[in-house]
């Protein structure tokens, strides 16, 4: 099992993601991206699902027209973990 990160891996890992906020419930991180259209969002998602399958890690997210809400917590560990920085990074690199 993975477990949840120390307070210090915490604050060294976000440092990577700027684009990431902390969440407390659930005890993770979260994004907001706008996109121009439906299509462009929805296919940011598709892309998204395929590495999270791959990565058996899936995110808690909303999409509303050309916006896409993403929350990444690790239920296991009982919060955030390296899956969800790793997922995070990922995440980040396709949404360029």
């Amino acid at each position: 099992m993975i477990g949840k990160l120390t307070d210090e891996e915490r604050v060294i890992a976000l440092a990577d993601l700027p684009h990431w906020t902390p969440v407390s419930d659930p005890d993770g991180i979260a994004r907001h991206l706008t996109f121009t259209d439906f299509v462009t969002a929805f296919g940011f998602m598709t892309r998204v699902a395929i590495l999270a399958e791959k990565a058996d890690h899936h995110p808690e997210w909303s999409n509303v027209y050309n916006r896409v809400d993403i929350i990444l917590t690790t239920h296991d560990a009982g919060g955030l973990s390296r899956r969800d920085i790793d997922l995070a990074k990922a995440i980040d690199a396709l949404a360029g």
